[in-house]
Order: structure tokens, then sequence, then C-alpha cells
């Protein structure tokens, strides 16, 4: 998700949302201990304590107190643990980062790390030579990610950012009650969410929830429908625009996605009301008490929502299931998510220590215990989430063999992360009359075509 409005809400409600499903879910998951490697002297209980390595690193990050930095905090201490001679000095910088980076480069002092959620900005960084490789990192990522996770970390044919932290986009949560009372299971293929749908319909309950009012929940519906059935390859080649928006491909998708916002008594206040729903107010329509909906199409941190503006609980009230398959085979389960990349300025052994250490699973599990975190760590066990729906909507980036970014975090933003125009003003049309696939096709390309001609 891209760092603005949209980005300041979406963390800071998936920061949350463990405490509220925790709460109604017993059974935390016991913790883990750190790990780590390289030369030692002494040793504890579960790993070898390496005093060779000091120094320090600072490291710029996102996470505020609200939004994570408590949980990062931790795992700096489960580092530190490890090497007791290399102090990492964390600075909370909030959604600003891009611009204060951006700053701290130019001026020619950056820290020695930080995280960085949009691929676009890394990429930037390193074509100006302002990152350094952490090539001295792929073994131990290549022992806990699958090969797709170090693909995204891979720039110009180079390894330089490590996928620490990432959230599930590939997710529809859906009222259970409405569910029941249809007769209707969580389906596992579009087709069947489609006919269930009209079930659901029958039974009282529009299926369908859409905060239309904000653009971007409708590209984040477009891209499942696009990546699930196209998969990996098609989807980064539309994502840097090397195939254009007019591709038979994006035709087929628009009129997949046009049988959901072509229902319009369907739809919770039919088009109408989708175009005036904020995302806030799709869920609580979802559900709330009557419910006005039955599902939503969005990523891992709906479950705040739910908890802040509805009386729904976890697993009887409210549940999810990951977005079905459109084509069968090796696309069928893969997986869109936003993402944080740990990137370096500089290189140190204090540094490289730290990098490999926030490859590990033991990092993963400090921080995942907790809640309102997912990895691609498959050495990870799923059960270090602390409650069943947790492990059910962040699995499925255990075993993903495909993962990509939110494909607006790899654009630029004048078309795919501006209020009313690029992509999020176009789909909003889109909404308006889903039968005109042509002409948004021709719009879109026309808007993406000027959005990169001006950033480069």
């Amino acid at each position: 998700m891209r760092i603005g409005s949209r980005g300041v809400k979406m963390r800071t409600a998936r920061m949350a949302t463990v405490a509220a499903v925790v709460t109604a879910l017993a059974g935390v998951a016991a913790g883990c201990g750190g790990g780590g490697g390289g030369n030692t002297t002494t040793s504890t209980s579960t790993s070898k304590v390496n005093t060779s390595v000091k120094g320090t690193v600072t490291f710029d990050g996102i996470w505020t107190s609200s939004t994570g930095q408590k949980q990062f905090q931790g795992v700096i201490a489960g580092f530190h643990k490890l090497y007791p001679n290399v102090n990492v000095h964390y600075k909370p910088i909030g959604n600003n980062l891009p611009t204060v980076l951006a700053t701290a480069v130019a001026g020619g002092h950056p820290p020695d790390m930080a995280d960085i959620a949009q691929p676009g900005t890394i990429q930037q960084f390193v074509d100006q030579k302002k990152l350094k490789p952490i090539t001295y990192a792929k073994s131990v990522m290549s022992q806990n990610f699958a090969p797709g996770w170090v693909t995204l970390g891979t720039f110009n044919g180079t390894l330089y950012a490590l996928p620490f932290k990432a959230a599930n986009k590939s997710i529809v949560w859906y009222n259970v009650p409405a569910f029941k009372q249809a007769g209707v299971h969580p389906p596992d293929t579009f087709n069947k969410l489609l006919s269930d749908a009209k079930t659901i319909k029958a039974s009282g309950t529009p299926a369908y929830s859409i905060g239309g009012s904000e653009g971007w929940t409708l590209t984040d519906l477009f891209e499942n429908i696009y990546l699930r059935t196209f998969g990996f390859q098609k989807y980064q080649q539309l994502s840097s625009h090397k195939i254009k928006w007019t591709d038979p491909s994006v035709k087929t998708a628009l009129e997949s996605m046009g049988k959901i916002l072509g229902d319009t008594s369907n739809i919770a206040g039919g088009t109408n009301g989708a175009l005036q729903y904020s995302f806030n107010q799709s869920v609580t329509n979802a559900f709330s008490n009557p419910a006005k909906a039955a599902m939503v199409f969005e990523a891992d941190f709906v479950g705040q929502v739910i908890a802040d503006t509805t009386k729904a609980k976890p697993s009887t009230g409210f549940n999810a299931f990951v977005f079905p398959t459109i084509t069968a085979g090796p696309n069928s389960q893969a997986v869109e998510i936003a993402g944080d990349m740990m990137v370096a300025f500089r290189d140190t052994p204090a540094i490289q220590a730290f990098v490999k250490y926030l490859a590990t699973p033991q990092a993963a599990a400090i921080w995942a215990r907790q809640g309102g975190f997912g990895t691609g760590n498959h050495n990870m066990p799923a059960s270090v989430y602390p409650d069943p729906i947790t492990q059910a909507i962040e699995s499925p980036l255990l075993t993903a063999k495909s993962v990509v970014f939110d494909m607006s975090d790899n654009q630029p933003p004048a078309f795919g992360a501006t209020a009313g125009q690029g992509e999020w003003g176009l789909f909003q049309k889109f909404l308006q009359d889903p039968k005109n696939v042509t002409g948004i096709q021709q719009q879109l390309e026309a808007a993406a075509t000027s959005a990169y001609k001006s950033s480069k």
C-alpha cells in the first residue's frame, strides 16, 4: 500500500487488529527465541552469542508508537541478545519516511538502514547508486524464503532488499451469520463466489459491500482478479507498463470484475451507495447488525475496522477466506501483498549481522506472535500466529510460490495513488458503468502513458 492518506489509515488499523481479535480468542501461541550466526564466544539455550562483531546501526523506520515501534524494538532486543556489542538505534519517522529518506540521501547523510514499502522508491535509490547490495544475506534468505520472495528484493539483477514484513491483500472477509442464513460456505473458485453471491442475495442480504468513494479499494479488487487469472509474469508486466492497459488480458479481467460491479442490486446501496461509501463504511455495512451486505474484498487490516465499528465477534460474527481461484494451476494461489523491505545505505559487519538476523524465523516470530505481522519466512511455523483468523489469513504467505506487490506501489503516484485521477479515478468511473470495458481500457492506457512519461 502506498504511503499517504491510504497508507496512514491502513497501517495504523493493521497494527491494532490483533488486539481486538486476540482478546476475543483464547490461546496465544508460545513465544519463540532469537537466532543468529557468525563467530561466537558464548552460547545460550537456543543460539550462540557473538561478541566479535561491534558497532552501531542507525535505522529509520515507518513504525511509530501506535503502529509497530514496540514490536520492532522487541525484534531489535532479540538481536542484541545475540550481538551484545552491536547497538541498533531505531528512529520512528512515520508515514513521511519516503520524503525524509529522499532528503537525507540528497544531503549525503542517510541512515545506515531503513524500511521502505514502495518498490519504486527502492528502484530509484538503486538507480542512483545510493543503496548497498545485501548479497551477503542471500544464503539465509534462500534457506527461509521461497524464491519469489527473494525476487521481490532483487533490483537490476542484484539483491538489495529483504522483505521482512508483509500484509496479505488477497483476502475476502465475510459475515458468518449471513453465510449461514444463505447456506453457503467460503468459495474456493471465482465462479462459485459469483453463484454463492446470488444465493446470499436470495436469502435477503446483498452479497457485496464496496467502498468505492476511495478508488484504491477498486484497484485492489482488479489486481486480485488479474493476478488470479493471468499469474505472476503478466501481472509484473502490467505493473511496470511493459504491456498496455488495452491488452486483451486487461479486458478479460475487467469483464470478470464487471460481473461483481454490474450486479448492482447485489451491492449494498447499489452503485450510488458504493460510490459514496468509504472503505470504513463498507466494512461497517457488512458487519453491523442487521448486516447490509455479506462480503468485503480487502486486506488483513479489515479486522480492526470490524472491531472498532461493530459488535461482531471473531469466528461467530466475522471470518475470512483467501481470494478464490480463477485460473487453475500454479498461479491459482498467487498472493498480492503490501510489504516492508529492509534496505541498507552502508555496509559494515554490524549492518550485515542485523540484516541476516532479520531474515531468520526467530526474528519473524518475535513480532508474529504478537499479531499485526505477516511473513513469507516458511521456517516460521503458522502456529506462532496468535489466533485462528490470523493463522488463516497469514498462512498463505508462508506457502505462496508467487508473490507480488500491490500494483499501484510499482507505478508513478500520478497514475497509481492519487485520489480522483489515474487508476483510482478511472476505476470509480468503471464502477459507474461496468459495461464500458473498452472505453476504460483506453483511458487507463492514456493516463498510464502520461504518468510514466512525466516520472522520467
